[in-house]
């Protein structure tokens, strides 16, 4: 996209009709460009960048469908309006088909077409947003999986980049859905070790006897139902990482175990005497408190220590709002391929509604939403509508008490609504405005009139 004013290429070969489209679009802060013949229109394109076309349908020589065609052959970004006085159903339906992004007949109504553009510059910044955003991201943290620009994601990409290249052993505390195995999953990535293998065992899912076999490895005949000799995790993983989700939950006999192995770098499998070296690095997850567990004698503080040499405690959702729409545009662009669908973005007013939710179930939560949201709509933008009806009531019954409202000054509920809404969007005064439904320049005032320039 061109910086500045959207540029707007007109091809039109009637000369009166493409100046009076010209100027129409420039009094509403449009930068036309106009040339009349379809041979002008492909010349411009090669020399310069256009955010969209209006071109019409039927020229001689080089027409519409070609400008058109062209055009979606060198930007993916670029939109394209089909004007001709020539309308008919098949026309409309063959422009929709290669690519237009709307079809309108001659005489052209000023005010349409306005409304058109603008709804295509909407739908590109929405495009384009979560791109951006992406690539600022991964370019400054080089953690391609993980999403988020908030100060407490901020802070642990930090940390990721500290602890990646080295070979200490880890341990990731947070709520389910917050993301541990992905965090683990980065750190092994970002590590000496990421050519090699990166294994996960969940403690929760299994029981005492079953979680050494996994772990160690087994003999044959260790056990009744051991029929064979067993790899264990520790073996597998050598050489690579190695992720224990929910060490909490481990039986202490284990722990003791998995002390021993920290210690003398050595196992041995279930059933045999023969000692093992393994070398790998070992990450730990959980969403319990270990400090309670261990002053409650469920968890070895010996082993709690050597778990903890480096600590990180992912923060949920709630505290990271600001990484909301971040994240549901991710999953937009992730369920797209996915479904084959074609979402260009989520309305302000959806997004804020979203942003508004607890999120009890943190990240995994939001992204089974935003999966929902994208199978059943029928909508180019996520609407407040494709929102599922639960979320809606609870963020109607949080709406809902503007009876607290009364007597309080216009003035300090508009402070407190921007105020949030800034927090919200992390700063951004461009999306802040979008959802307030103000202009930037409004906006940029009521900061500056209460005072919220370090909110």
């Amino acid at each position: 996209m061109s910086s500045g004013k959207h540029r707007v290429l007109i091809v039109d070969d009637d000369a009166n009709h493409a100046e009076v489209i010209a100027e129409g679009i420039e009094r509403v802060g449009f930068d036309p460009f106009v040339v009349t013949s379809g041979e002008e229109g492909l010349s411009a394109l090669d020399q310069e960048e256009f955010d969209i076309i209006v071109t019409d349908l039927v020229m001689k020589g080089i027409d519409g469908i070609q400008i058109l065609q062209e055009a979606r052959r060198r930007s993916e970004f670029c939109e394209v309006v089909i004007v001709t006085g020539y309308g008919s159903v098949e026309t409309a339906v063959r422009a929709m088909q290669e690519g237009a992004a709307h079809y309108i007949t001659k005489p052209v109504n000023l005010l349409e077409l306005r409304t058109v553009l603008n709804k295509l510059v909407e739908k590109q910044a929405l495009k384009t947003s979560n791109i951006e955003l992406r690539r600022q991201l991964d370019q400054k943290f080089g953690f391609e999986n993980i999403i988020g620009n908030s100060k407490p994601m901020i802070e642990i990409f930090k940390l990721l980049r500290q602890v990646g290249p080295t070979n200490a052993t880890v341990l990731i505390q947070g709520e389910s859905g917050t993301g541990k195995e992905l965090i683990a999953k980065a750190i092994h990535n970002n590590s000496p070790r990421k050519t090699y293998p990166f294994v996960a065992i969940n403690c929760a899912a299994l029981s005492e006897g079953i979680i050494e076999s996994e772990l160690f490895g087994h003999e044959k005949g260790a056990f009744t139902g051991a029929i064979g000799r067993k790899i264990g995790k520790f073996e597998y993983a050598n050489k690579g990482t190695l992720l224990l989700d929910e060490v909490g939950d481990m039986p202490l006999t284990t722990q003791i175990k998995l002390l021993r192995v920290l210690e003398e770098r050595e196992i041995v499998r279930v059933g045999s005497n023969e000692t093992i070296s393994v070398d790998v690095r070992l990450i730990s997850a959980t969403n319990k408190n270990l400090v309670e567990a261990v002053g409650e004698g469920r968890f070895r503080e010996d082993l709690y220590f050597r778990l903890r040499v480096i600590s990180i405690s992912l923060p949920p959702l709630r505290e990271r709002t600001a990484d909301i729409p971040l994240l549901v545009g991710a999953f937009v662009d992730e369920f797209n391929r996915t479904y084959n669908k074609e979402i260009t973005g989520v309305s302000p007013e959806a997004l804020a509604i979203l942003s508004r939710q607890k999120w009890p179930g943190n990240v995994r939560e939001l992204r089974n939403v935003v999966e929902n949201m994208a199978i059943t709509s029928q909508n180019q933008v996520l609407q407040v509508a494709d929102i599922p009806t639960q979320y809606l009531e609870e963020a109607g019954t949080v709406n809902n008490g503007l009876g607290q409202l009364a007597g309080i000054p216009l003035s300090e509920i508009e402070k407190e609504c921007i105020r949030r809404t800034l927090t919200l969007t992390g700063g951004n005064r461009e999306r802040t405005a979008k959802m307030l439904g103000i202009g930037e320049r409004t906006l940029y005032r009521k900061i500056n009139q209460y005072g919220l320039r370090d909110s």
